[in-house]
């Protein structure tokens, strides 16, 4: 039953990331029907309708998908109240708002709400096996979220270690194995669609000789200042602090804020010539392959356009968005430094990883996931000391992000009832 769900949860992974993918080809036709301006109007009602649906049929559904699955496995969340966080209902909704977010131009990615959608449709099969199986809901939860990220990048290492990092935080000593074996299983169903091919495609680089040293240490010290920044601004903002002006009127008119929110991800799109729409999974595959030709300042309006995304409140991960930042940082000093083009690809390979494992603050999963997506096997050691140097500095600058987030989603469960014993007044 485990394996089972494990491939369901693979296929509709991989379906997602159809979906994706058409959702982004049409708003490049949308773009080119109205000659880019209608950007304008096109992304702030769908970025307003995506806000409105979302608060009204599926609130679980906001954001990256990832604070909800930890939140799901907390201690205090009861069994019947999972279903806020995680379940078929919820996958479901991730699947089509993610999709129209992508369709309206917004800088999202889709690899964190990948861990919600398969977490749900893992979750779905534990009321399927016998009461005593040693399968506890909460590691089919941990499976699924690990599921997610395997299938989505193409990554089965990184997803592996996503599940020991940022979701388990207690062994599953009887069923370890065969939770393994689902992860790996929901990524062999992207592998049988999209064929064993690293996510941005064979990247030569080269290895980190004397030449890149300083570039390396530079981008890594980058890295991790500006992703504790990105971090501790999305946490200031997400935190919804009652003194804030834009935080009372995000409170008081959600669907107007995010409309607000759209417009401005519009006239950024169209400063940057477009590179800043969608995922940044392009412009990434550019720089990686040598490409000169990107917009001024592109890697603080990426940043920014980013961060307006996931302020507006429609699910949005950050994964790709964070790569395509990190990739931006990369060239950036590589341009500093005047490096060769064939050294260049190699710093930005170490933006990428230093820049992810900043805002996660999970330094091996974001070194694996980065070795696998551009089969860069001969930087494993500077890449895992990129990642190290990047999380530490941001570990200085903001508090965790998943982790955060997911104790504002454990606001979102009922009060608990009062105690009988207790005096009137006091809560259990």
């Amino acid at each position: 039953m485990v394996l089972t769900a494990a491939a369901a949860a693979g296929w509709v992974v991989v379906a997602f990331t159809w979906l994706s993918e058409q959702a982004a080809q049409g708003f490049a036709r949308i773009l080119t029907a109205t000659g880019g301006w209608g950007a304008l109007v096109w992304t702030p009602l769908l970025t307003a309708l995506i806000v409105w649906l979302t608060r009204r049929f599926a609130p679980g559904a906001a954001g990256s998908g990832i604070p909800q699955v930890i939140a799901a496995m907390e201690p205090q969340t009861a069994a019947e109240q999972r279903g806020l966080f995680v379940s078929l209902r919820l996958t479901a909704a991730k699947i089509v708002l993610t999709a129209a977010g992508l369709l309206g131009g917004l800088s999202l990615g889709r690899e964190g709400p990948s861990v919600q959608i398969a977490a749900g449709v893992m979750h779905h099969a534990r009321r399927w096996l016998p009461a005593g199986s040693d399968v506890s809901a909460r590691g089919l939860m941990m499976a699924g979220g690990a599921a997610g990220i395997a299938a989505a990048f193409n990554t089965p290492l990184g997803g592996v270690m996503f599940a020991i990092e940022e979701l388990s935080r207690r062994p599953q000593q009887h069923s370890s194995g065969l939770l393994l074996a689902a992860i790996v299983l929901a990524g062999l169903m992207a592998v049988s669609v999209h064929g064993n091919a690293s996510y941005f495609g064979v990247i030569r680089v080269a290895d980190l000789g004397r030449a890149l040293l300083l570039p390396g240490l530079v981008v890594a010290l980058a890295a991790g200042v500006l992703g504790g920044l990105f971090a501790r601004l999305l946490l200031t903002s997400l935190m919804n602090n009652p003194r804030e002006r834009l935080n009372q009127f995000r409170q008081r008119h959600p669907v107007y804020f995010a409309a607000g929110c759209g417009f401005a991800v519009a006239v950024i799109g169209l400063s940057s010539a477009g590179a800043t729409w969608g995922s940044g999974y392009e412009a990434t595959r550019a720089l990686l392959e040598g490409g000169e030709d990107r917009a001024p300042f592109y890697t603080g309006l990426k940043l920014i356009a980013t961060w307006l995304t996931t302020w507006a409140g429609v699910p949005a991960g950050i994964f790709a968005p964070s790569l395509a930042i990190g990739a931006g940082l990369g060239k950036d000093v590589a341009d500093v430094f005047a490096l060769d083009p064939t050294l260049a690809p190699t710093v930005i390979a170490l933006g990428m990883a230093g820049f992810l494992a900043a805002v996660t603050q999970a330094p091996l999963t974001s070194f694996i996931i980065v070795m696998e997506m551009v089969d860069g096997h001969a930087l494993v050691l500077s890449l895992m000391a990129c990642t190290l140097v990047a999380s530490a500095v941001s570990r200085l600058i903001s508090a965790p992000l998943y982790p955060s987030l997911a104790l504002l989603q454990l606001q979102r469960l009922p009060p608990a009832a009062p105690a009988p014993s207790t005096a009137a007044g006091s809560v259990a």
